[in-house]
């Protein structure tokens, strides 16, 4: 019996911890806050319930998964998953609005045939159609192995873009921002496209044209809710942990990886108590000082990103006064009137002044007080903290206001109905789950170089493994969980372990 450290408590060290546990090994997690679920944050107030993390689920095969391989009870029996049907509803700059049906191909182009003319449906078909081959062609080294050495393999684009005869010269599309131009024929379809980009915090403008994977899995695979707040997804994880006699330790921060004779050898906490270890599992942004002079983290030349290229998430929470409308959509996106100024603000470190606002709705009786109340959410990509200092209250209350008053778009008479408001900025995102400027970890990404990699979940000292949304196959809750099945595996089998068949 191994003992293993985990670090951090989020949904993909949990994954990894549940694993190991079942394969007999003694597993402690260590964690800085107070509770466990990472970004799966929840906030209540007077009744009122509402998520400060994910507000949906997609690939809930990689949460099956875990159930089925760390016990009796299927996911479905901890939690209670609804599919979110239409899957989002759209508004665009030019008043045009169209509900985009749950995973259904037919159904989604109908929805763009009747909303933006005919041929918006087959065009928007064919774009995925093209993003399944892509699906095909990188799945498995992307997702569902870990990052190999030689993970040039990952660095050519394997989205099969069109050639496009322009000014008597071809042209593929290479990043998203040009399959929109070059292939989708309409603005909308493009604003759309990009939405989907930016929703996970990539630049559309420089983002592989491989990022065409995000809207496919979600349209192809469906949006999933969890009743009772997606918190109830992390409180099911973190309970079928204890199940498997895993060891909490809260308000325990981790300041250093222990190393004996060139391995891992357990952690050292704040305060200076020592826990020894066979092997160490970190669970979060991986930071030099972790392990003092050394580089140890990712594979081959994939290192750890820095600066302000990773944006944040904006949200403000609405208690509200008058029940849900019946016919409410439980996702709602607010285009911007101004995209290419919003994208010059979110990647060049400003406060944009038209934001891209998501609106969600949950029919969710127990996320409101009774039925005479709603509690709605609107989130928006961000700078994260440091560039823009988002514990100035000015600076909180105008972009809360300016979200506000885009969200009546979708929410009309929104103003008149508030409360109460609750504003989190990246300043708590950071101050909660110490990810540096409140930062959330984009999915990784084939193409560009291998610049949308993250860090492989071998790391350079032996017996320490990578998990969670900063390590490979990168953020969202499906890929934090795959990275906790890698680790798994390569624990139990082996640094040859390449993944399951």
């Amino acid at each position: 019996m191994a003992r293993i450290a985990v670090i951090g408590a989020g949904t993909g060290a949990m994954a990894a911890a549940a694993r190991l546990a079942v394969a007999g090994d003694k597993v402690t997690v260590y964690e800085r806050s107070a509770s466990y679920g990472g970004s799966l944050g929840r906030h209540e107030h007077a009744g009122f319930v509402f998520d400060t993390g994910p507000g949906l689920l997609h690939l809930p095969a990689v949460q099956r998964d875990l159930f089925v391989k760390t016990g009796r009870e299927s996911l479905e029996q901890c939690v209670t998953l609804t599919q979110v049907d239409p899957a989002s509803r759209h508004l665009f700059a030019d008043g045009t609005a169209v509900s985009l049906p749950n995973a259904s191909r037919a159904g989604v182009a109908s929805a763009l045939d009747a909303a933006l003319g005919g041929g918006a449906g087959e065009r928007w078909t064919g774009f995925l159609e093209r993003a399944r081959d892509a699906w095909d062609r990188s799945r498995r080294p992307l997702l569902e192995e870990p990052l190999r050495a030689d993970h040039q393999v990952l660095a050519r684009d394997p989205y099969p873009a069109l050639r496009q005869r322009r000014l008597l010269r071809t042209r593929r599309a290479a990043t998203v921002a040009e399959i929109g131009a070059l292939e989708l024929g309409d603005a909308r379809l493009a604003a759309l496209l990009d939405g989907y980009a930016l929703s996970y915090g990539l630049d559309p403008r420089t983002a592989p044209a491989s990022a065409a994977l995000l809207p496919y899995m979600e349209q192809s695979f469906g949006s999933w809710y969890v009743m009772g707040g997606m918190r109830e997804l992390a409180r099911a994880v973190y309970e079928r942990c204890v199940a498997r006699r895993v060891e909490f330790v809260f308000g325990a921060e981790v300041v250093r990886v222990l190393e004996k004779d060139g391995r891992a050898a357990g952690v050292e906490l704040a305060g200076g108590a020592v826990a020894e270890a066979d092997r160490v599992v970190l669970g979060v942004r991986p930071r030099a000082e972790l392990v003092p002079g050394q580089q140890v983290w990712g594979a081959g030349d994939v290192t750890v990103r820095s600066g302000p290229a990773v944006p944040g998430r904006f949200t403000v929470l609405l208690s509200l006064r008058g029940g849900r409308d019946a016919n409410a959509v439980h996702r709602t996106v607010v285009h911007s009137a101004d995209a290419a100024a919003e994208r010059e603000a979110v990647f060049g470190g400003r406060v944009a002044a038209h934001p891209t606002v998501t609106v969600l709705r949950p029919d969710d009786p127990a996320t409101r007080p009774d039925e005479a109340h709603e509690a709605v959410t609107l989130t928006a990509v961000v700078v994260p903290q440091g560039p823009v200092e988002w514990t100035d209250p000015a600076v909180r209350q105008r972009f809360a206001e300016l979200l506000v008053e885009r969200a009546e778009a979708a929410v009309p008479g929104l103003r008149e109905r508030i409360l109460h408001t609750e504003v989190r900025t990246p300043a708590e995102t950071e101050a909660e789950t110490g990810a540096e400027g409140g930062a959330v970890p984009p999915p990784a990404l084939a193409g560009a170089e291998g610049a949308y990699l993250h860090p492989g979940n071998l790391t350079r000292l032996a017996g320490l493994y990578l998990a969670g949304g900063w390590s490979h196959p990168g953020g969202g809750l499906a890929h934090a969980g795959m990275s906790g099945t890698l680790v798994a595996g390569l624990v139990v089998e082996g640094d040859g372990f390449r993944g399951s068949q």
